[in-house]
């Protein structure tokens, strides 16, 4: 009989039946340790899951115009995209900045560019989560700042910032700083928020681009939760409350094609994270949660027959729900072309909604619990992911995998792997390698112009002019101060962004103490 095997080479049995199978269904329910079923009792019956659009490009008016027809639209929270100089910490009149202002999201230089990007949006009702990693920090100084000039309750603001560094060394590259201060930063934000912006999510530690560089969902979770044990411990390391900061932890993972197994990677990794959490001193159930946000596979998007793409999405969303995240962000059909245009982002939300309100798969807690074949899979997963885990744990943990290339050879292995797989044909890809056809339409491409930089360096000139240029040397100069002692960066940081210090400015700060990551 033909021998068959997931992307993570577990191989699936003709059929599992209480004789062949050698795992009993789970016997706690949902939102008991070790939550397999789910974090919550009733799951969506309660609330469903917060629906994303993953939303930025050119100038922030005009992000700004898409956050309000998404939310027009049924949206629960939004999902912040930043362009490259942003996330590697230039200023859009930056030399490196030249060709990249507003392409691969949207160019965010100062408080006012916040200020634009959020306009007729009132912080304390939504729900943002931002993707941003090395600039993370300064990124929510400018929203914390924007929230006070609302006059918000900070103690209400809710929502997450990325700022999962270690996958960016692994898998990403949008890097600055080296390893060490980046997680001084990193921890700086764990400190702050516990006290000043209780409800934020202070981290979102992402699978997502791990597998998006070609990963099997085996290594997602296992180099996921690797990099979540070490800001644990750094965060320990620094006299934190596991109790307290365990609680702010999240995580962003992907949904990809194969059903069973992503729904199968999402209930391995609650329970491998709560047995982490607990072994690591926690005792508060709530820190041993593992609460995710999804997204849907961009690299599973094709440029053939784009419109394909919406029954891949579909099948992921479904994954995703039937595994129990909490978030969720749909990628638009026409991804693999451009940025998602308007109509591509509305059916991708109303998936979404389809999923949740026509399906029934929402109707009750972990459908697919018992099913032979999925508590299989469950424990075959979590048994190879525990593996690398403690392989990575002999290397001394993530941070000295990183450095030994050992995660970016692993991905890499499997991203090869697979294409090879889809070269011969031994993997189907519809529309790519079978079942093709001559393109007979073209799909609209949504661009970005090149004018866009030009209008980002006049308003940073506008702002130069105009600011206290005094009153800038200072705050960067305090923040100059405590990047080479101990003391917490980010009320510094904010002072700094409430004086109109950019972006750009306060990461050259950290660049002359801190160096930059070779």
């Amino acid at each position: 009989m033909k021998k068959i095997v997931t992307d993570s080479g577990i191989e699936i049995q003709p059929i599992y039946t209480p004789i062949t199978s050698n795992q009993q269904p789970v016997t706690e329910l949902s939102g008991e340790f070790p939550f397999t079923r789910g974090i919550q009792p009733d799951m969506y019956r309660g609330k469903l899951w917060t629906m994303r659009q993953y939303a930025g490009f050119s100038t922030a008016e005009e992000s700004n115009k898409r956050y309000h027809y998404l939310l027009s639209q049924g949206v629960s929270g939004l999902s912040v995209a930043f362009d490259l100089p942003t996330q590697i910490g230039y200023d859009s009149d930056h030399c490196l900045a030249e060709g990249e202002v507003g392409k691969v999201g949207v160019a965010i230089d100062s408080l006012e560019d916040m200020q634009r990007l959020f306009a007729g949006i009132k912080l304390e009702d939504i729900s943002t989560s931002m993707t941003i990693n090395a600039t993370g920090f300064i990124l929510l100084a400018f929203y914390v700042a924007l929230a006070k000039q609302q006059g918000a309750d900070l103690t209400k603001i809710t929502g997450t910032i990325q700022n999962d560094i270690l996958k960016e060394y692994a898998a990403r590259g949008t890097y600055i700083y080296p390893p060490k201060p980046s997680m001084r930063i990193i921890t700086d934000i764990f400190e702050w928020c516990a006290t000043a912006l209780p409800k934020w999510n202070t981290i979102s530690i992402s699978g997502y681009h791990i597998r998006e560089a070609g990963s099997t969902a085996v290594q997602e979770i296992a180099f996921t939760l690797s990099n979540g044990k070490a800001y644990v411990q750094a965060a320990q390391a620094k006299g934190l409350n596991i109790n307290v900061f365990g609680k702010r932890l999240s995580f962003f993972f992907n949904a990809h094609n194969n059903l069973f197994e992503e729904v199968a990677k999402f209930r391995a990794a609650r329970r491998i994270w709560a047995n982490m959490m607990r072994d690591l001193g926690a005792t508060d159930e709530k820190a041993m949660m593992l609460r995710f946000h999804t997204q849907t596979g961009g690299s599973t998007l094709t440029a053939q027959q784009p419109q394909n793409n919406i029954a891949r999405v579909t099948v992921q969303t479904l994954a995703a729900v039937l595994g129990g995240t909490q978030s969720l962000h749909t990628n638009g059909f026409d991804e693999a072309l451009s940025l998602p245009s308007e109509d591509a982002a509305k059916i991708a939300l109303r998936t979404q909604q389809i999923v949740a309100f026509e399906s029934g798969v929402a109707d009750t807690v972990d459908p697919l619990a018992g099913s032979y074949f999925v508590e299989n899979l469950t424990a075959d997963v979590e048994t190879k992911a525990l593996a690398l885990i403690a392989k990575i744990d002999a290397m001394g943990g993530s941070v000295a995998a990183i450095e030994q290339g050992f995660m970016q050879d692993d991905i890499a292995s499997s991203a090869y792997d697979y294409q090879r797989k889809i070269e011969s044909g031994e993997k189907i890809i519809v529309g790519v390698n079978a079942f093709q056809s001559a393109e007979t339409s073209v799909t609209p491409v949504f661009k970005v112009d090149d004018s866009i930089g030009k209008q980002q360096v006049a308003k940073l000139q506008a702002l130069k002019a105009k600011r206290n240029n005094e009153q800038v040397t200072i705050c960067l100069e305090k923040i100059h101060r405590a990047a080479v002692g101990t003391n917490n960066l980010m009320p510094l940081v904010i002072d700094a962004v409430e004086n109109l210090c950019t972006l750009g400015e306060i990461s050259d700060v950290l660049r002359s103490v801190f160096g930059e990551h070779k």
